[in-house]
């Protein structure tokens, strides 16, 4: 067996504005869904990975300094703690910063996605070693309308060719070190990683997400994905 290769970069470190609930004060990446905090489905779910060498989680300032206690019942030697940034593509760019050497192929994975799955992993994982970037993905499969600032429709756009960007994403180290790099100098900022590598003409590929993926934005969210945590992948 190859000596492990893959680091990965939970992104924990968003402020939660959209959701409130009853841990109403705490981020929603620490609150429990499905069973156990929503950042710890991702981490063990990773650290599971014979091929995985690193995780970093990537968490606000408050919490880099003093980690939720549950974080260390996983495998400590495979876990570093970064600390968040103002913006996304800026936590990301720390964690990539924290990566050990060893890791040639770099997951970006949101913790607000808590039920990624292996097979999910496999696909991004694959196509990453093959030279390019991959994303998990879904086709859009609704009608989709463009609408003015009164709401009006203005026309109905063609959603052949149309996905839906999930996590994780997944790139060879110098492709996504280089477009984040890139973005840094050029002050521009990202929700998707994939795009920071677009804007380079750097190639990426998407692969089949899963709907059980879904991100977790409003409180309303919580108990989809505890529904959708009892089906299969």
């Amino acid at each position: 067996m190859n000596a492990p290769d893959v680091g990965v970069v939970i992104v924990a470190a968003g402020s939660s504005t959209r959701t409130t609930g009853t841990d109403q004060g705490r981020l929603k990446q620490l609150r429990w869904v499905a069973g156990k905090p929503m950042l710890l489905h991702s981490l063990q779910t990773f650290q599971q990975r014979a091929d995985v060498a690193m995780v970093v989680c990537v968490l606000p300032t408050s919490y880099a300094g003093d980690p939720p206690p549950w974080l260390f019942q996983c495998d400590v030697e495979r876990m570093l703690i970064s600390v968040g940034g103002k913006e996304r593509s800026e936590s990301v760019q720390n964690g990539l910063e924290d990566l050990p050497d060893e890791c040639r192929i770099v997951l970006i994975h949101d913790a607000a996605r808590p039920l990624v799955s292996p097979p999910m992993i496999d696909r991004v994982i694959a196509e990453a070693r093959k030279g390019h970037g991959a994303i998990a993905a879904l086709p859009v499969v609704d009608t989709l309308k463009e609408v003015d600032a009164h709401g009006a429709i203005v026309k109905t756009v063609d959603r052949a060719g149309l996905w839906r960007a999930q996590t994780p994403q997944g790139f060879p180290r110098d492709m996504i070190v280089r477009a984040h790099a890139d973005a840094s100098a050029a002050g521009v900022s990202a929700t998707d990683d994939a795009a920071l590598c677009e804007r380079l003409g750097l190639p990426v590929v998407v692969v089949r997400g899963s709907e059980r993926a879904m991100k977790v934005t409003d409180d309303a969210d919580f108990a989809r994905i505890d529904a959708l945590f009892s089906l299969p992948e």
